[in-house]
């Protein structure tokens, strides 16, 4: 469902967009255009959120790591190092 959403949704109002334009005319041509722009509006909603959605998993892993260091003074991943 999501994917429809993420890709049919936008290319169903560009193709929308599209036919209206090539219909021809004042008013066809402003809806053509408008449908098109609304297109590109879903399509970068979807990417902002997509893009949310990934943040948020590094954004956990940075906590976790900050975590990690208050108890044991070390970041995770840094070896150890004897002097």
């Amino acid at each position: 469902m999501i994917r429809i959403l993420r890709w049919g949704l936008p290319v169903l109002l560009a193709a929308a967009g599209v036919v209206f334009l090539l219909l021809g005319g004042e008013y066809n041509g402003g809806i053509g255009v408008m449908l098109l722009g609304i297109a590109l509006i879903v399509w970068i909603f979807n990417g902002m959120a997509r893009l949310s959605v990934i943040s948020r998993g590094d954004r956990e892993r940075e906590q976790a790591a900050r975590e990690q260091y208050s108890r044991t003074g070390r970041w995770p991943g840094d070896a150890d190092e004897e002097r």
